[in-house]
């Protein structure tokens, strides 16, 4: 047979040879990538074999504004990300931020990540999550840009309200929760912003000079959580430099710690805009260039690096990893097999929403017994404020969502109270609104200009709401930020810890015509107390309570339930003391481009407590309309550096309650600079009144150690360990003790 004859067979012969192995009408069987039956590893092998250079570069680089990937040849679909931390944001179009004009694109507004924190309860946190990933789910998306964890440095920072606090062990804890209901349906979370990325003045350009210690100790632990005990399968590189170079192409951050020490297996995304070159995050460790500019295939990470793996200056090795990275998120999240129905705005969804908000409220102040307020008795309440009327859940930007419904303090207490006495509403202040521009930043974060009330419109307001409070029996002033710029908003940061629109003259006029003042205040941030504290009988921090934040308010106000909130961050007395303050303008917001973090490892509490400074209000602390003893501490050695510890805790009080029990460890004259004291441990209670209740809490190594730079690892030194053990770090009911005989050096 000629050659041609052959060859002219050859399809024939391979056609009858398949129709011989599948006979007509047996099913075709699955490509390994498509069978689900199948090891994820073994069928993004298969995958990645499939793909051509062209494909596995269009999986590495954005091409929509939340869209990345996706090859239709092979059935593979797009990754769609969408925002945030406190519920899936509103949809806009495919390569602008102009809103999509959808009607099916709301969502349960929760709370923030502050507010989160706020309750000390990692399971919450958790069903916080898991309602977001519920509704990501619903909403046909991948990866929710959530949690964000950075630590809070400076009060002034205004994204403090979408992160967990000061602490990096409650971060972590509230972290992992969060994560863990994220992941259960069918949903990545992405960690954000690793890492260092401590305030959002400069943010996409300022460079952090941090010690390892401290970025060891302080600033790394609640993403080494995330990664390791939370599993989460994407981290989102800080706009910002850490000495010197941009978290996007860090190779220390991305390559030596993240994904070498720490073992991460998922994918490194970018903030949108934070990539700067090609060689540096195709080398450093990025894997997914996210992003608002385009064309898209002009990015860093698209046909740059498709001419750089072509020419040789880039091995086809590092852009298969990428691509394994990015293909593990869609196949964790069910987009090449059956992704879940989900769920949208279920009562179940609201139900978390408000738990978090009870749970969240923080009773700073309650002289005289003035709350619970008791409506047998109270027949005129004046409402005051304008907080009392707003809604907060579509401001703060990568954090704001369209809700389907928020209850507003005013709202809240109306329904609670408003058959039972007469309720009377002033204006009182007005903040400042914001004019959006049609500029946006790389994150599409518009500017603005602030237009305050005139000083008439002022004046008038301010009598209005002193002529309420004399006819009330008594007042709620509600008070605190919103999510304007220099408030609580991304992108900008605050001026001064003082409340906009006069409000501390206001309330301080408002209690004198009426002592039995209420201070509610909305913030996601600490602010000032000047000027008032003294004169009020009251005090609660609401934070922002996501779409149930009226009804949970009325509730604690009117004593249906005890506030359990406990501070995650020092409230300070003045901007003066605080750790980030203390260098000046070099160590904040820095000078010449760069940040000096001269404070080292004394952040929040550490500060205070180590310095001697007194806070306002301490870390950790909050009050109840109960009271709780602590009894009869016992330390159980279950290892050379580890420990059982056990507190009998006792409501005596005639409320039931719940206190979130503190442990504090504090090593006597360690040979290296430590501070005071350092949270490693914490548990919420509940109790009836005259209940008591043992509560247990386990130490392991790491809650004894340092990081040692020198030797590139964990350390505890010999010596004895004092266990703190109270309501705050300032509240210190009882101590135990732990020594270690010999030093130790941890895997």
């Amino acid at each position: 047979m000629a050659a041609s004859l052959r060859l002219r067979w050859l399809p024939l012969l391979a056609c009858l040879c398949a129709s011989a192995a599948h006979p007509a009408g047996a099913a075709e069987p699955k490509p390994a990538y498509l069978d689900a039956s199948l090891p994820v590893e073994q069928r993004i092998d298969d995958l990645i074999g499939r793909l051509t250079l062209e494909e596995k570069i269009g999986l590495v680089h954005a091409n929509g504004l939340f869209r990345s990937g996706g090859v239709e040849r092979l059935g593979v679909p797009a990754l769609w990300t969408d925002d945030g931390p406190q519920g899936v944001r509103e949809d806009v179009g495919l390569t602008s931020w102009t809103p999509a004009g959808r009607t099916d694109d709301f969502a349960t507004a929760m709370p923030p990540g502050l507010t989160v924190a706020a309750t000390w309860d990692p399971e919450l946190a958790r069903a916080c999550g898991q309602a977001i990933g519920e509704e990501a789910l619903q909403r046909g998306k991948n990866v929710m840009l959530a949690p964000g964890i950075n630590i809070i440095r400076t009060p002034l920072c205004g994204r403090n309200y979408d992160y967990y606090g000061e602490d990096p062990w409650l971060s972590g804890r509230m972290a992992v929760g969060y994560i863990r209901g994220i992941q259960s349906e069918q949903t990545v979370a992405c960690v954000k912003h690793f890492a260092v990325n401590n305030q959002e003045v400069e943010r996409g350009s300022v460079s952090v000079e941090v010690d390892e210690r401290a970025l060891r100790e302080i600033y790394l632990p609640a993403f080494e959580a995330s990664v390791k005990e939370g599993g989460a399968l994407a981290v989102m590189s800080a706009y910002n430099r850490l000495r010197g170079d941009y978290c996007s192409q860090n190779s220390y951050l991305l390559q030596t710690i993240l994904k070498g020490e720490w073992g991460f297996k998922g994918a490194v995304i970018s903030d949108w805009g934070g990539t700067h070159e090609t060689r540096g995050p195709v080398l450093g460790g990025l894997d997914l260039e996210m992003g608002t500019r385009g064309p898209y295939d002009g990015y860093f990470l698209a046909r740059p690096f498709l001419q750089g793996v072509r020419d040789g200056t880039y091995p086809v090795s590092v852009l298969d990893d990428k691509v394994r990275r990015n293909l593990r998120m869609l196949y964790a999240s069910g987009a090449l097999d059956v992704r879940g129905p989900g769920a949208l705005n279920t009562q179940a969804h609201r139900d978390v929403a408000r738990r978090v908000a009870e749970k969240s409220m923080v009773l700073l102040k309650n002289e005289g017994g003035l709350l619970p307020i008791d409506l047998g008795k109270v027949h005129v309440i004046a409402v005051i404020g304008d907080n009392a009327v707003l809604t907060f859940a579509a401001g703060a930007n990568s954090a704001g969502v369209k809700a389907f419904r928020e209850v507003t303090a005013l709202a809240g207490i109306t329904a609670r109270a408003g058959r039972s006495a007469t309720i009377l509403y002033a204006e009182g202040y007005r903040q400042p609104e914001a004019r959006r521009g049609a500029a946006r930043d790389l994150a599409g974060v518009a500017t603005s200009e602030q237009s305050a009330a005139s000083p008439e419109e002022s004046a008038a307001l301010a009598d209005r709401a002193v002529a309420a409070a004399k006819e009330a029996d008594v007042v709620i002033f509600v008070a605190g930020l919103n999510h304007q710029a220099h408030a609580d908003d991304e992108g900008t940061d605050r001026r001064d810890l003082g409340l906009p629109a006069h409000q501390a003259e206001l309330i301080a006029r408002v209690s004198a015509a009426n002592p039995r003042t209420a201070v509610v205040m909305i913030s996601g941030s600490p602010v000032s107390f000047d000027g008032w504290l003294s004169q009020v009988p009251a005090v609660l921090q609401a934070w922002y309570g996501g779409c149930e934040a009226g009804t949970a308010l009325a509730e604690v106000l009117f004593g249906d339930l005890s506030p359990s909130g406990k501070l995650p961050c020092t409230f300070p007395k003045a901007l003066a003391d605080t750790p980030a303050a203390h260098g000046r303008a070099r160590a904040y917001p820095g000078e010449g481009g760069v940040v000096h973090y001269d404070e080292g490892l004394l952040v929040g509490y550490r500060w205070y407590d180590t310095k001697g400074i007194e806070p306002l209000f301490p870390f950790g602390f909050g009050l109840s309309y109960t009271s709780f003893r602590y009894a009869n501490l016992q330390v159980q050695r279950t290892g050379d550096a580890a420990a059982d510890v056990a507190v009998e805790v006792t409501n005596t009080g005639t409320r039931a309650g719940t206190e979130v029990v503190q442990l504090y460890v504090s090593p006597d004259h360690p040979g290296v600079p430590r501070p005071d004291k350092e949270l490693k441990g914490f548990a919420r209670v509940g109790l009836e009144p005259g209940e008591t209740k043992t509560v247990r809490l386990s130490l392991g190594p790491r809650s004894f150690a340092y990081y040692a730079p020198d030797a590139h690892g964990w350390k505890v030194e010999a010596a004895t360990y004092r266990l703190r053990v109270g309501g705050s770090s300032r509240d210190i009911r009882l101590e135990g003790a732990l020594s270690v005989a010999a030093p130790l050096a941890l895997p």
